[in-house]
């Protein structure tokens, strides 16, 4: 005979699974850890175990370096025209109407005023979820207005990158940006303006080309992937394996091409650092 006997049939010593609530928790593409929304932002959506940066936007970047109550966006609401009629899978002006709709941004980069620990900047951030951060006409001319903007008030310009290249929907205008912005930089270079770039990931193609790589200080952070053509076109173009982490601020830091990678907690008072010694 049975000395104990259940009470309730189908009895489990498994602890039913609970669903996370939607938002509060961010899983890291590195190490897969679970990191709770609040602590992920206050570490400057830096992952807490492993340090990976997560990519960010324009309005992270504003958050993270202004002065609380500084900023002042100007030329917000500029937009490409469709000068070409480019279509591929859809008309070019359609995917710029979606995209704003979608993202609520009105091209890859914005421009604000403000001030970094009480010294006054010029501050240019792209925002990769805008077509890539391709490059076109609004954004060159965003960034030579900002670079005007610079030499007429002799405040530091600092721009934040983060693209895939050139906008193949604008053609050719795509490709003079990288002239226009460099001549604009140069002016700065001229007059004794500082020109921080702070290159994230990914930062290839024309803006890899131009101004990103053209700062008085190229700032990297961690593990950003920074080049012209992607890894996998130049192995396919030379038939050679890469050394590991081509491409890779670390890589770029030993080879000379970036002056200082720096985590994106202790980017606000680096920068601060570099501008008081640029200024004096």
């Amino acid at each position: 005979m049975a000395w104990i006997k259940r009470s309730k049939e189908n009895i489990t010593t498994e602890v039913p699974k609970q669903d996370l609530p939607d938002g509060m928790w961010v899983k890291c593409e590195e190490c897969g850890e679970l990191i709770h929304k609040k602590q992920w932002e206050a570490n400057k959506y830096v992952c807490i175990k492993c340090g990976y940066h997560f990519r960010i936007g324009s309005e992270e970047y504003f958050s993270i370096l202004f002065d609380e109550g500084t900023m002042k966006e100007f030329d917000s609401k500029m937009k490409s025209v469709d000068t070409l009629g480019f279509t591929d899978t859809k008309p070019y002006k359609k995917r710029i109407e979606e995209t704003i709709n979608k993202t609520g941004l009105y091209d890859a980069i914005r421009t604000a005023t403000g001030k970094i620990n009480g010294i006054d900047v010029v501050l240019c951030a792209m925002d990769f979820k805008f077509i890539g951060g391709s490059m076109g006409s609004v954004l060159g001319e965003k960034i030579a207005r900002a670079a005007d903007k610079s030499a007429k008030t002799r405040h530091p310009l600092i721009i934040i990158s983060a693209s895939g290249g050139a906008r193949m929907m604008e053609g050719g205008i795509s490709l003079m940006q990288l002239a226009k912005t460099s001549s604009r930089i140069a002016r700065l270079y001229e007059e004794g303006i500082p020109y921080i770039s702070i290159i994230t990931d990914p930062t290839t193609g024309g803006a890899s080309a131009s101004f990103a790589m053209q700062g008085d200080i190229n700032i990297a952070e961690p593990n950003a992937l920074i080049g012209f053509a992607g890894p996998r076109v130049i192995k396919q173009a030379t038939g050679k394996d890469l050394p590991k982490g081509f491409q890779r601020s670390e890589f770029l830091l030993e080879h000379g091409f970036v002056d200082i990678i720096v985590n994106r907690k202790d980017l606000k008072d680096k920068l601060s650092q570099i501008l008081t010694h640029l200024l004096n």
